[in-house]
């Protein structure tokens, strides 16, 4: 349920107001908005009379919410979320860009890619730790190694750094990343989300290859729940029966996110697409259809790379594309 009050109530008659409702056990987010201020009731709520509430005069309106996920739902959250991240921001008008290779391999590799994608324009540093992989024999990152080499790379370039969690069991390695991610095949994975929830840190949340949005937003609420509402939610391609590219892009996704959600929006056009000239154009139709954000993969030397070299940008290539997203994303009234 949503309990929307007049502009200015008085104080006195929020507490009396709120006094009573939590005599329901119902658990209630105040959003105060620029004009206005909502209380989202979370819980069992049948028992509640919404007459007896709309009675009172500090009350505009009063609706029940039948979306399953609360607190990522824009009716209890008018206004976009926006993620602080080190002065980076994401969100309401923010954009950013995030780059870097598939999996971190050596510290030269990782800080040369740093200091290129910088150099471009990009706003965090993006590396796999731990990589998750089809085959048990392929590389699978260099694990708290990896996450070293990040923070030094961060050193160097100032960069935020985002890479991906795999297990309850690693959480502590991830104590100074500044995002921490959630892959696809992790995007249900239920006990890892609710440890996440008790962090104070913004996750990246990756949309399931299989997963419909309602899932998706039911994943971020699971974060939310454990007190964490500091989550970017990550479209990078559902399955589908088409087979000329790795993934299919829901670009419909971003403006669907958009509205029924105040959580901003990053889109993956790397492990959508698994072709690096793709990369370009998906990601400037992105922008326009309202992502937050991007993450790119870029690797100095595709051609050698440890994982997915083939949807990985060269630097220079990544320097192009950066053009264009510079160019259509001040077009569209956001700042980089």
């Amino acid at each position: 349920m949503v309990v929307i009050l007049k502009q200015d109530p008085s104080q006195k008659k929020v507490e009396e107001l709120l006094a009573w409702l939590e005599k329901f056990g119902v658990k209630i987010n105040i959003v105060k908005g620029t004009q206005t201020t909502i209380l989202g009731l979370v819980g069992d709520t049948s028992k509640i009379d919404i007459d007896n509430i709309r009675a009172r005069d500090i009350v505009e309106k009063v609706q029940r919410v039948q979306e399953p996920y609360k607190n990522t739902n824009r009716k209890f959250h008018p206004d976009d979320t926006v993620i602080d991240v080190n002065g980076e921001k994401i969100g309401a008008g923010n954009f950013k860009v995030i780059a870097g290779p598939c999996s971190v391999e050596n510290a030269e590799q990782i800080v040369s890619v740093a200091k290129s994608v910088k150099a471009s324009g990009a706003n965090f540093l993006r590396g796999g730790a731990f990589k998750p992989r089809t085959s048990p024999y392929a590389f699978q990152g260099l694990r708290a190694e990896g996450i070293d080499l990040l923070i030094e790379a961060r050193k160097q370039t100032g960069l935020p750094i985002v890479t991906e969690i795999m297990s309850l069991s690693h959480i502590d390695m991830f104590s100074d990343v500044d995002i921490i991610q959630v892959g696809a095949r992790n995007m249900q994975n239920f006990e890892l989300l609710k440890e996440l929830g008790k962090c104070n840190k913004p996750i990246l949340l990756k949309r399931g290859l299989a997963n419909t949005l309602e899932e998706f937003l039911m994943s971020a609420e699971y974060i939310f729940a454990g007190g964490n509402s500091k989550v970017i939610l990550c479209e990078r391609g559902i399955r589908t029966f088409e087979t000329m590219t790795r993934n299919t892009l829901d670009i419909s996704a971003v403006p669907l996110l958009k509205k029924i959600s105040h959580l901003p929006v990053v889109v993956d056009p790397s492990h959508a697409t698994g072709l690096t000239y793709l990369v370009k154009p998906l990601s400037l139709a992105s922008i326009a259809a309202g992502a937050d954000a991007l993450i790119i993969e870029v690797h100095n030397d595709p051609k050698n790379a440890l994982s997915d070299g083939a949807q990985s940008l060269t630097p220079e290539d990544f320097d192009n594309v950066m053009t264009d997203i510079k160019a259509i994303s001040g077009f569209m009234g956001k700042t980089l």
